[in-house]
């Protein structure tokens, strides 16, 4: 490399000092004009004549990587302007110039300082010129060159991604196109062979190929198939030089996945399958399951199942399990061990989105029996319908038989049932049935009009196994007989005018009747026969269920008769005839010349000049606000609250209770009556305490009943004995005092309340005769008057 560049220095220097040679009107010939330049100098007015400079400029070539232990020699730079005294100065400027690229301002000699990348920068522009060092002006214009850098093959081939992923179908032919990967060289493709990339395969064969100049991976075996491998990873190799030995070269891994077509049909692992069911199995019940396999995955593996054929395809279903892909087996109708014991089924499983490329490998569907027996379980009763419907008179006598139900042991034991009523269903017991052999008969009357239907519940049950049971609705429809006499349809209220004329229609009447025949209501109306010749009203019977009321006169009088009763005989039309007699009442009233009522009260024609409508209600107002009052008044004095005995909370053993109440002298009847103390029963009985709450309350002990003319003194010495050994008694502390005064007085009373009913004195001298106690008295009383 340093010849080289000495080389390149050699032919630089021959060039310039060839061109320094050449006199100087050859060298202008290329440049076709001179240049003249008139300035300032130590000779002004002396004209300068300048020629153009004296070197000329193409580029420098210079190699990348350079690894020598010296600087890289590039160029010279030289003018014929430089006479070799050192009094010019090369100066370099531009691309990297005074890093990269340096210069002996004496000499002009250009070296590369450091080691150059032609993939960083390939190109390099510089500018250099020649200057005076004493004037410091340039002797030449300033011109620029060129450095390019030159390409070796220092970089490898780089794939655009380290790892690649594709995908493929199974099955496919050789040559079909899988992926392309791309390598790319950072070398000069225009230089040499260092940027020629050629691919080739590492690993992967002999499965897969690879194009050596565009990079696409095909196949390379046919008919690879997913189901033996799925997975398959390719190694690709990119080498420049045009793969030739010494080229540098750089891999990359390709993953390769075959995807899934439906290539494989479904296929059963077994032909025969058995499952069993019990007989009380209920529809949709599932029996087990089936499952075909198949190889491919996804939407390719997607399997239908059908019963295609079989003595079974009526009883039974099969439906898909689209997660599990299996089919489920389940119980479609009622089955029934008696009737038939063992089914087969042809089951059938199908590919639902087959491919029509592998259509010639044969049908993508495949079929499997399946047998299935039926177990016998005890079954409850059967009855032989689903419901029963039984009319009966609603005169049917008790103990009358109204109908039969009927039930069966499916079984074939075949044991033997006994009936019943739920009673949940039939409260009053209006029914009841034979056990033995379902018949239904009364046991109270029936009423149709009370209740026209009943529905009641039969419960049949084996004798052998009561567990077993089973029920039925009985709908009794209880059928009318007439029984019920017609009556009005409702309280009429009628009115006939005084002013009324002869045959005018006052009333229309209606009739109802509980019953209900057949053939429809019919009902005749009539007046009794007493009342036949009525000179007042007659009725019209309009042959629609309804009659007229009419008159039979001119004009009515309230003042005579304010009230007609008019007694009407109804009639029905059914077997046997019932009739009922309604009384009409009719009241004269007062009416307007248009016929409307104004008054129908005997008494409104007494009061000429009556009390207004708004008189009436505030008197009946009034009223009522006094009787309000006075309840208020009442209640509010009951509840006053009386004041307690003893206010103090202390205990009661203590206290005294004082009654301030003087009795008016032993003739006060009224105040005291002193039978109470000789007649025990009339005292209160079981009468506690109301000031004291017994922790104990103990029954009163009644006593033995006294004769009525005991002695007062023996009675309270009896009291007194009672209350000692009462222990429901007040407390021991307490007093039960029983007052005495003995006998009556043989002197009457002394009373001075009564003399003021006499008309005179009074003589007070029978006093001295009642001893020396009166004394006194007779003093002051039989003496003369004092002052």
């Amino acid at each position: 490399m340093r010849t080289f560049s000495y080389l390149i220095a050699l032919i630089w220097s021959c060039m310039f000092h060839v061109i320094h040679t050449i006199p100087s009107q050859k060298r202008t010939n290329k440049h076709a004009h001179s240049e003249r330049i008139t300035g300032l100098s130590e000779n002004d007015g002396e004209t300068l004549h300048r020629t153009k400079r004296g070197w000329m400029w193409n580029q420098f070539f210079l190699l990348e990587e350079y690894t020598g232990p010296d600087t890289q020699y590039v160029g010279k730079l030289h003018t014929d302007q430089d006479k070799g005294d050192g009094n010019l100065k090369y100066i370099l400027t531009g691309d990297g110039a005074g890093s990269l690229f340096i210069i002996d301002e004496n000499t002009g000699d250009i070296h590369a300082a450091k080691k150059l990348d032609r993939e960083e920068k390939s190109l390099y522009v510089l500018r250099a010129k020649a200057i005076d060092r004493k004037t410091g002006r340039q002797v030449e214009p300033e011109s620029e060159f060129i450095i390019k850098i030159h390409d070796i093959n220092d970089n490898e081939p780089k794939f655009t991604k380290d790892m690649y992923t594709a995908s493929i179908p199974e099955m496919s032919r050789v040559g079909t196109s899988v992926i392309q990967v791309t390598a790319t060289d950072a070398d000069d493709a225009n230089y040499g062979n260092s940027a020629k990339v050629v691919y080739s395969i590492l690993q992967g064969q002999p499965y897969f190929s690879v194009d050596p100049e565009t990079g696409i991976i095909k196949t390379a075996l046919p008919d690879m198939s997913r189901e033996n491998r799925e997975q398959y990873q390719v190694v690709i190799q990119a080498k420049d030089m045009g793969g030739q030995m010494g080229g540098l070269s750089g891999t990359t891994t390709v993953n390769i996945t075959l995807t899934d077509v439906n290539n494989n049909p479904p296929r059963f692992p077994q032909s025969t399958y058995q499952f069993s069911s019990p007989e009380s199995a209920s529809p949709g019940t599932p029996l087990g399951r089936i499952k075909a396999n198949d190889p491919d995955v996804g939407e390719n593996a997607e399997i239908e199942y059908n019963i295609s054929n079989g003595d079974g395809s009526d009883m039974f279903d099969i439906i898909t399990d689209k997660d599990s892909q299996e089919g489920i087996i389940t119980v479609k109708k009622h089955l029934d061990f008696e009737n038939k014991m063992l089914y087969t089924l042809r089951v059938e499983a199908t590919n639902t989105h087959p491919d029509p490329r592998f259509l010639q490998l044969g049908s993508f569907k495949d079929t499997a029996s399946v047998k299935i027996s039926v177990e016998d379980i005890d079954e409850p009763p059967v009855f032989g319908r689903p419901w029963y419907l039984i009319e009966v008179d609603e005169d049917a006598k008790e103990g009358s038989i109204i109908g039969q139900v009927v039930a069966q042991d499916p079984d074939i034991t075949k044991n033997a049932i006994k009936y019943s009523v739920d009673r949940h269903t039939d409260l009053d017991r209006i029914f009841n049935i034979y056990s033995g052999n379902g018949s239904l008969f009364i046991s109270k009357p029936l009423d149709r009009e009370e209740t026209p239907w009943h529905n009641i519940t039969v419960i049949a049950t084996e004798i052998n196994n009561p567990k077993q049971s089973s029920q039925i609705p009985v709908f009794i429809r209880i059928l009318d007989i007439n029984d019920h006499a017609p009556e009005f349809a409702k309280y009429y209220e009628t009115f006939v005018c005084e002013n009324a004329k002869a045959g005018q229609l006052i009333q229309t009447v209606s009739a109802v009747d509980k019953d209900e025949p057949l053939r429809g209501h019919r009902f005749f109306f009539e007046l009794v026969p007493e009342f036949a010749v009525q000179p007042n009203f007659s009725i019209v019977d309009n042959k629609d269920n309804t009659a007229g009321i009419m008159t039979r006169r001119n004009g009515y009088s309230r003042s005579k008769m304010s009230t007609y009763l008019l007694p009407i005989i109804i009639f029905d039309n059914d077997y046997p005839i019932q009739s009922s007699t309604g009384t009409l009442t009719i009241r004269v009233c007062a009416c307007d010349s248009r016929g409307n009522m104004q008054s129908c009260n005997a008494e409104a024609l007494l009061l000429p000049a009556g009390l207004s409508t708004g008189a009436l209600v505030a008197i009946l107002l009034c009223i009522i606000i006094l009787l309000v009052l006075v309840v208020l008044f009442m209640a509010l004095k009951r509840q006053r609250k009386k004041e307690p005995l003893i206010i103090s909370k202390d205990d009661v053993r203590d206290n005294i209770v004082t009654y301030n109440d003087e009795g008016g002298g032993e003739e006060d009847t009224q105040a005291f009556d002193i039978g109470t103390l000789r007649n025990p029963e009339a005292r209160e009985e079981n009468k506690l305490r109301r000031d004291v709450i017994p922790e104990t309350i103990f029954q009163i002990r009644r006593t033995a009943p006294l004769w009525e003319n005991i002695d007062v003194q023996d009675f309270i010495h009896r009291r007194l004995k009672e209350n000692d050994l009462d222990p429901a008694a007040p407390p021991y502390d307490s007093l039960a005092t029983y007052a005495y005064e003995g006998n009556d007085s043989i002197a009457n009373s002394l009373s001075s309340l009564e003399s003021l009913t006499t008309e005179g004195n009074q003589d007070y001298d029978y006093l001295s005769d009642w001893g020396p106690q009166f004394k006194k008295l007779a003093d002051m009383y039989g003496g003369e008057e004092s002052d």
